[in-house]
């Protein structure tokens, strides 16, 4: 099942839940005892503490509740860490396509090697350029017979595709958690609901006290999956983008590096 096709199904399996837990709570409502006019004082429900939210979940719950929190929580974390991580690399990535823009002082220098010590040495321009100078010195022997335009861009396109994988690394976490977490969510949610209903069998009736408690940690479970869901979906595909822009810039200066290489070898 696709991605789209799971994210489509979401509102109907949601409306169904939320169906089932007010449906619930309706009736623990109609069946409790008449809440005793004393604690309806105003000031009353301000010095209770709330025992249906999630402090409520990390005291009380059970194993399976503070399961699915834990991962909800590690693929929260994990996905605001890759995030930040390559929105770092990238900003780097732009910054040093700057450096090699055309009027730049790398295409000013007297040979390609001088301007390619300029460069970051760790930095994806400087690998592709090394790998182009590398290339057309390195065009003898057995390689002599490959014409020379062809061995460059041969070298350049596997240059051009490692620097591709590097900006893919943690994107296929951030789709994974995008497409997985919400059902993580609804997992706890309908565990929730299932600890509902066992405590009113256990205690004969549907009283609110017995009922609240699962049915709002079950909607707890729901909302958190939202949320570790929406951030690596948006930033997922803000991330692709960014990552499209940033190759063009690669492959770009790759094409300039090989016309260079062709029209003089020994400028490099």
């Amino acid at each position: 099942m696709s991605t789209t096709t799971r994210l489509t199904m979401l509102p109907a399996t949601l409306l169904l839940v939320a169906g089932l837990a007010l449906g619930a709570t309706t009736v623990a409502r109609a069946q409790s005892e008449p809440v005793n006019a004393a604690t309806a004082l105003p000031g009353a429900a301000e010095s209770l503490d709330n025992p249906y939210g999630l402090k409520d979940i990390l005291q009380h719950g059970d194993l399976v509740s503070k399961g699915v929190l834990g991962v909800l929580m590690i693929m929260s974390l994990g996905t605001w860490f890759i995030l930040v991580a390559k929105l770092l690399e990238q900003r780097k990535l732009l910054r040093e396509a700057k450096a090699v823009g055309t009027g730049s002082t790398f295409w000013k220098s007297g040979t390609l090697q001088k301007g390619t010590e300029g460069l970051a040495k760790e930095g994806a321009f400087r690998f592709i350029a090394d790998t182009a100078i590398e290339a057309s010195k390195r065009h003898e022997g057995v390689l002599a017979g490959v014409d020379l335009s062809s061995w460059i861009t041969t070298s350049l396109e596997e240059a051009n595709e490692d620097v591709e994988h590097r900006l893919q690394k943690g994107l296929a976490f951030l789709a994974t958690v995008g497409s997985t977490s919400p059902f993580i969510g609804l997992f706890g949610t309908v565990w929730g609901i299932l600890n509902a209903l066992t405590a009113i069998g256990v205690a004969g009736q549907a009283s609110i006290d017995k009922v609240a408690g699962p049915v709002g940690e079950a909607l707890i479970m729901t909302a958190l999956g939202l949320a570790v869901a929406v951030p690596a979906v948006l930033g997922y595909n803000w991330l692709v983008g960014r990552n499209t822009s940033a190759l063009h810039h690669v492959t770009t200066f790759g094409s300039k590096l090989r016309a260079m290489l062709l029209a003089a070898p020994a400028t490099a």
